[in-house]
C-alpha cells in the first residue's frame, strides 16, 4: 500500500475508529499544521478505555479523582497512538478537532491563532516524563508521511509541540519527546 493510500477520505486505513462528537467542519479547508501532544488517563497511567471515553464524552467521573475535574471537557484529537503503536482515530483529518486551544504560531512571518481551524491534532499515549515507544516513533512517522504527501500545505517544518504553540499552558510532549530521532525517523520515509 502506498503512503497516500493510508489516507482515504480522511480516515487513516491502519486506525480503528472511534469518532468523536467534538469536531466541526473547517472553516477553509486548509491542512497545514501538525500538533504533537501526549496525553495519560489517569495522569501517568498508561492503558484502558478513559483517553478514549474522554475524546467521545463518556468519562466517568466517578471513576477516579482526576476524572471528576475533566468529564465536562469537550476535546478531541483527530489521531491517538498507544503505547504499543496502535492507532486510534476520533476526527477525520479533514475535519477541525478540538486539540489545541488557545494556542499561537509564527506561520512564515505572521502570528496566527485558532490552530485547531487548520492543524492535525495527534496524541501521544505518554506522560512527558517516560520515554516514548519505538512503536509509537514508527507509527507516527508512518502519519506524518501519509499526511505531508496527502495535505500539499503541510510538510517536515510544519511540525510542533503542543508546548511550542501555548508554552505558558502547556508542556507536551514534554522532554521525553525525542524531536532529533523523529526528524531522522521520518527522514527516512523520504517527507
Amino acid at each position: 500500500m502506498s503512503i497516500q493510500a493510508l489516507i482515504q477520505e480522511g480516515w487513516l486505513a491502519e486506525a480503528r475508529r472511534v469518532p468523536s462528537p467534538n469536531c466541526n467542519e473547517r472553516p477553509s479547508g486548509e491542512v497545514s499544521l501538525l500538533v504533537v501532544h501526549s496525553i495519560s488517563l489517569p495522569p501517568g497511567e498508561f492503558g484502558g478505555e478513559a483517553i478514549e471515553q474522554l475524546f467521545t464524552n463518556r468519562l466517568a467521573p466517578e471513576a477516579h479523582p482526576f476524572f471528576a475535574e475533566i468529564h465536562q471537557l469537550r476535546v478531541s484529537a483527530h489521531l491517538l497512538i498507544r503505547r504499543d503503536g496502535e492507532c486510534v482515530q476520533f476526527v477525520p483529518f479533514n475535519q477541525r478537532a478540538w486539540h489545541a486551544g488557545r494556542s499561537r504560531w509564527r506561520d512564515e512571518g505572521r502570528w496566527r491563532e485558532s490552530l485547531n481551524d487548520f492543524s492535525i491534532g495527534i496524541e501521544l499515549e505518554g506522560d512527558e516524563v517516560s520515554p516514548y515507544t519505538q512503536a509509537q516513533y514508527r507509527a507516527l512517522c508512518r502519519v506524518t508521511a501519509a499526511l505531508i504527501e496527502s495535505y500539499p500545505a503541510m510538510s517536515a517544518k510544519r511540525i510542533v509541540g503542543h508546548a511550542h504553540v501555548a508554552p505558558l499552558r502547556k508542556n507536551d510532549p514534554g522532554p521525553a519527546f525525542d524531536w532529533a530521532f523523529y526528524a531522522q525517523q521520518l527522514s527516512r520515509h523520504s517527507v
